[in-house]
């Protein structure tokens, strides 16, 4: 019996070695089954939530599907996006890294941006983004960088990490309205892409000009008069042209620069006026422009009474519609009608040559 302890049959030990085999390469199998199924279920997962079908694109209802989960996502990052105290890099820890409000982010990358909303100040710049990133295929920043006029000496690198993560086929964009009046951007445009594509949104010179002082004393309520402001000498009628709110309505003058850099095809000019009463119009052109489908419609809108602007209407999901902030359509300082007939004068042959340069007639007084 003791030499059987001591000396098993060679059987049996042979036997124990198999069975001992093959229950490790059984354990081994049921792991990888399991790692391989969750990472198929992962896959679907993401992919039945990420993928734009195109053949789904004319689909009313996965538009309305996107724009709900978007609408949901978005409500975590409009903060980031908004620049409300918050930064990329106090989110995630990480220079320029956000989340994406598409759901996209494990297949997408950084790009420096194909299309540039580049002006114009209190022209409806942002309402245009806001309208904009309604559609799945353009990826915007929804801050201001000011990256050709304030901050060119941090590098594209620095300006690539700003932008928001996008897929092949997506278009990334940005708006600062100050490039468009801005010296040297043109050329720092031009040497990140000449084939860029930019967008400027001008409105009648005057209206801007009072909206534009508007928003300043809302800021800095003690400045002077708008009339003390716009003229060097009021007795005489003198316009001081270069006094902010007026240089920036000089819109030929701005343009001569970019066409000097950029073919006139490339800048698409939107009208501010027909963008708050045609909303659904305008946007169909910048879609075009870009060379996406008309996906953004009238069916996207309906008009604020009390704001005197469009809003989004509610998105499927989302409890309210979506109009801007209360800053957009308050009510303007009152100027003289005897000024305001005065700066008519003075644009009336700046805004015929920027009609000629810009083909088109807007129509301004």
């Amino acid at each position: 019996m003791a030499a059987f302890h001591q000396n098993p049959n060679p059987d049996i030990r042979i036997l124990l070695h198999r069975l001992l085999a093959m229950s490790s390469l059984g354990i081994l199998c049921a792991f990888l089954v399991y790692f391989l199924a969750g990472c198929c279920v992962s896959d679907l997962t993401e992919e039945s939530y990420i993928k734009p079908a195109n053949e789904f694109l004319l689909s009313g209802w996965y538009r309305e599907r996107v724009n709900a989960t978007r609408e949901k996502l978005s409500d975590v990052v409009t903060v980031l996006d908004e620049g409300h105290g918050y930064s990329a890099e106090t989110s995630t820890g990480s220079p320029g890294l956000e989340t994406n409000t598409s759901g996209r982010d494990w297949t997408a990358t950084r790009r420096l941006p194909q299309a540039l909303i580049i002006g114009v100040k209190k022209g409806g710049t942002r309402a245009l983004l806001e309208f904009l990133r309604l559609h799945p295929d353009i990826r915007a920043l929804g801050s201001e960088p000011h990256f050709f006029d304030r901050h060119y000496a941090r590098g594209l690198d620095w300006y690539r990490s700003m932008m928001p993560r996008a897929l092949d086929g997506q278009i990334v964009m940005e708006k600062t309205p100050r490039y468009f009046v801005t010296v040297e951007t043109p050329a720092r445009v031009h040497a990140m892409s000449e084939g860029v594509k930019l967008i400027v949104v001008v409105r009648d010179p005057v209206t801007r000009a009072i909206s534009d002082y508007t928003q300043i004393i809302s800021k800095t309520p003690h400045i002077p008069t708008f009339e003390n402001l716009a003229f060097r000498n009021r007795s005489t009628g003198k316009i001081d042209s270069m006094w902010s709110p007026l240089w920036i309505g000089l819109y030929a003058q701005h343009l001569e620069r970019w066409l000097a850099w950029f073919p006139r095809a490339q800048i698409h000019l939107v009208s501010g006026e027909r963008l708050i009463s045609d909303p659904a119009g305008e946007l169909g052109k910048v879609q075009d422009f870009l060379g996406l489908q008309r996906i953004i419609t009238d069916k996207h809108f309906y008009f604020n009474k009390t704001k005197g602007f469009p809003c989004l209407k509610k998105p499927e999901g989302s409890s309210k519609p979506h109009c801007l902030g209360k800053t957009k359509g308050r009510t303007h300082a009152l100027i003289h009608p005897d000024v305001i007939q005065t700066l008519r004068d003075f644009y009336r042959p700046h805004n015929q040559r920027f009609y000629k340069m810009a083909g088109q007639d807007f129509g301004w007084q």
